[in-house]
């Protein structure tokens, strides 16, 4: 019989000594084709095989988070194992004793201005009890609360505590989130981006991972806890080589709303944060009355039909689409409330867009355009004056508005630009579901085109129908209303 023996080389990776032929087992467990390799430039030029190998055979090496999956392959192959050296890897079985339900509710109450939700504390719970979890919860279900109530339970254990978030607008709102929630921020925290001062005595430091990726290991020896905010976008190599840079930082946690649904994508976040555990639905909290109700309207736009021959010739086609355009500036002006209208490329779509708009609109009304050039500063004061306008508009890249910004007076949502992408149309939806004052639903419109010709569906149609299985799948409210642009 096989024997593995398993031991820490540092808090991210596991070394595995076992049998060569284990090894090789190990390898073919944990190699993964990777989605949409095809198409990437290291696969074309065959310098990559498309997948993606996360047991090391030469070194034995592994992500520490993986370990219950390692455990469950000793098990099915009737493999024997030890765990070398230490008695708490964090794994399902191995607890922090020391953490109840009932005190972990106590504490949120105690630490913060806010009555924690049941779902918030069940959340901190199961972070706290182990030394590393990816946690899903619903974008617009309260996740920087947990993730105070985690940054602020190892403050008092006198840990440096890193959290990474992906935009400097979010740095912005953390801090003033766990200012808002009862906390001496300007005492703890330091915050990171753009030319601002890497280091700090301050316990924790909010940073975007763009600010530090490129730092040498010095910076990341200071810090014993790592959070990851929006933890879905820890996949890319920049934020994997900071994961894998923090050596002593045996306490990890990812918070997301969503995974793209890959195996490759999750098995990646848990090996870098811990097991994943998913929270609550975002239908449940809709139900619950903690999120506003939605209703998707999926606006298909019909055109003539046109042989077109890729994608980017499709897209160029409908952005440049005077009577598509034309439609998106009058349903965005008819609108009431506040609205938020969602393109992809600034100066071919956006810049455009944002001239119709606001050429058309009421003198009085607000218009704003924001993308990835207008300063943090600057967007913050679009968030603060759209919180106290009824009729708001505000034209935003995907990349600045999709993730994490938080308005919660905001009524409706316009994807004027197609996406497949499930992370990026759910974390988009997640904009308008927040609960404001006088607030109590939302609305979603999803515009799409069909070019189909010759009974062929055109690119960005068979998009619509990836998010139309988002939608069945998050058991969302939808209909379908045809609108003929031909005449």
């Amino acid at each position: 019989m096989s024997y593995l023996i398993i031991s820490k080389k540092n808090e991210v990776y596991l070394k595995i000594d076992c049998e060569p032929h284990v090894k090789y087992e190990l390898s073919d467990q944990f190699t993964f084709d990777v989605p949409g390799a095809k198409f990437m430039p290291q696969y074309r030029s065959k310098h990559w095989d498309g997948k993606i190998r996360l047991f090391n055979i030469q070194t034995g090496e592994i992500y520490i988070g993986l370990l219950d999956k390692i455990i469950n392959f000793c098990n099915n192959h009737n493999y024997k194992f030890e765990l070398k050296d230490n008695k708490f890897y964090g794994i399902p079985g191995e607890i922090n004793e020391m953490i109840s339900l009932e005190g972990v509710k106590d504490y949120m109450k105690s630490i913060c201005s806010h009555e924690p939700r049941d779902y918030q504390v069940k959340g901190v719970y199961e972070a706290l009890r182990y030394n590393r979890k990816l946690t899903i919860s619903p974008t617009a279900s309260g996740k920087s609360l947990m993730i105070y109530s985690v940054v602020r339970y190892f403050t008092e254990q006198d840990k440096n505590t890193l959290l990474i978030v992906p935009t400097t607008s979010l740095v912005e709102q953390m801090y003033k989130d766990f200012e808002d929630y009862g906390w001496d921020v300007e005492k703890h925290c330091h915050r990171v981006y753009g030319g601002s001062d890497r280091t700090s005595n301050k316990s924790v430091t909010i940073s975007t991972w763009q600010s530090i990726y490129k730092l040498d290991k010095k910076f990341f020896d200071n810090f014993q806890v790592v959070i990851g905010d929006e933890a879905h976008q820890f996949k890319s190599k920049s934020l994997i080589s900071i994961m894998t840079k923090l050596f002593d930082a045996k306490y990890r946690y990812g918070f997301t709303g969503t995974l793209d649904g890959t195996q490759t994508h999750k098995l990646v976040l848990e090996g870098l944060f811990g097991s994943s555990y998913k929270l609550v639905k975002t239908d449940e909290l809709i139900k619950q009355g903690y999120l506003s109700k939605l209703k998707i309207n999926v606006i298909l736009l019909g055109h003539e039909a046109k042989k077109i021959e890729d994608y980017e010739s499709e897209v160029q086609y409908l952005i440049t689409h005077e009577k598509r355009n034309n439609f998106i500036r009058n349903l965005t002006l008819d609108l009431k409330g506040n609205t938020l209208v969602l393109f992809n490329r600034v100066e071919s779509h956006g810049k455009p867009l944002f001239d119709l708009i606001n050429s058309k609109a009421d003198k009085n009304r607000k218009i704003f355009f924001i993308h990835g050039g207008v300063d943090t500063e600057d967007r913050e004061k679009v968030r603060e004056i759209t919180e106290k306008e009824n009729d708001a508009i505000i034209v935003a890249s995907y990349g600045t508005f999709s993730t994490g910004i938080n308005i919660k007076k905001l009524h409706n949502v316009i994807f004027a630009s197609p996406s497949k992408s499930r992370i990026r149309n759910l974390q988009s939806i997640g904009r308008v579901l927040r609960k404001g004052k006088g607030k109590i639903s939302a609305t979603l419109y999803d515009i799409a085109d069909d070019i189909t010709y010759k009974g062929m569906k055109n690119y960005t149609l068979n998009h619509l129908v990836e998010r139309i299985k988002i939608y069945n799948e998050e058991n969302f409210d939808y209909d379908i209303i045809n609108v003929n642009l031909k005449k």
